[in-house]
C-alpha cells in the first residue's frame, strides 16, 4: 500500500450506506478504505487494528453510539502519546442525519474533526475526508449556524470578543477564512500573501488566544458569530 495514501474505516450500521460511501471514496486516488465495521466498538477495535488516518463513523448506531465512540478514541490517542507509541492520526469524521445543536457542540468538545450531513456526502465526502486528514475542522455552513447557536447557549462570549478586538486586523481576517474552511494557500490568493505568511498569522493567533488546536480556532469563531450566515 501506497505510503501517502489516505487510510479510511467505514462505520455504520447499514452496509448499504458503507457501500455507497466507499463507492465514492474510491474515485479519489489517494484515498483507500482499509476496514468496515457496524458499531462503535467496531470502530474502537478496528482503529487499534488497523491504525487509520480518518474514520468515517454514523453517529446513531447500536451498541455503542457515535459520539461515546469519538470519546474513547480520544481518550486511546492520547495514551499512545502518553506511552510514545507511534503517532496515529485516527481522527473522527461524524455522518449523521442530525443537525441539532446539541449533537454538533458534542462531538466538538469530544474531539471530532468534523461533521458531514448525510444528505450532502456524495458531494462532499472526499473533500472532507481529506480536510479531517490533515489536521483541519471540517464544518458544513449549515452545521456552523447550528453550532454557533448551541456554543451560544452555553457560553458568554464578552471575553472571546474582548481577546478577538486585541487582534490585528489581518490576524482577524485569516482567523474567519480558516474557521470558514479556506486553506493557507486560498487564504493567502485572498490577501495577495504567500501561505507561507498565512501561517505565520495563523500562528501568531494561537499564541494571543492561548489555542492549541484548530478545533479550538473554529469553537472560538462560532462563539463570536464569525462565520457566514448566508443559507
Amino acid at each position: 500500500m501506497r505510503p501517502d495514501l489516505i487510510r479510511v474505516i467505514l462505520v455504520d450500521d447499514h452496509q448499504i450506506v458503507r457501500s455507497g460511501l466507499k463507492a465514492v471514496l474510491s474515485t479519489a486516488k489517494d484515498i483507500t478504505v482499509v476496514g468496515e465495521g457496524g458499531t462503535g466498538k467496531d470502530a474502537l477495535a478496528l482503529a487499534e487494528r488497523l491504525n487509520p488516518h480518518v474514520i468515517v463513523m454514523d453517529l446513531s448506531m447500536p451498541d455503542m453510539d457515535g459520539l461515546t465512540a469519538t470519546r474513547e478514541l480520544q481518550k486511546a490517542n492520547a495514551n499512545r502519546v502518553q506511552h510514545h507509541d507511534e503517532p496515529a492520526t485516527r481522527r473522527v469524521l461524524v455522518l449523521t442525519m442530525h443537525t441539532e445543536d446539541e449533537h454538533l457542540v458534542a462531538l466538538l468538545e469530544a474531539g471530532a474533526g468534523g461533521y458531514l450531513l448525510k444528505s450532502v456526502a456524495d458531494r462532499d465526502l472526499v473533500d472532507a475526508v481529506r480536510t479531517v486528514a490533515a489536521g483541519d475542522v471540517y464544518v458544513q455552513p449549515t452545521a456552523a449556524r447550528a453550532l454557533a447557536r448551541g456554543l451560544a447557549k452555553r457560553d458568554g462570549n464578552a471575553e472571546e470578543r474582548t481577546r478577538f478586538d486585541k487582534l490585528t486586523d489581518r490576524e482577524q481576517v485569516v482567523l474567519k477564512m480558516v474557521a470558514e474552511g479556506y486553506t493557507a494557500p486560498e487564504i493567502g490568493e485572498h490577501l495577495t500573501i504567500s501561505p507561507k505568511t498565512v501561517d505565520t498569522y495563523k500562528q501568531r493567533i494561537g499564541e494571543k488566544l492561548g489555542l492549541t488546536h484548530r478545533t479550538d480556532y473554529v469553537k472560538f469563531a462560532l462563539k463570536l458569530g464569525l462565520l457566514k450566515n448566508e443559507a
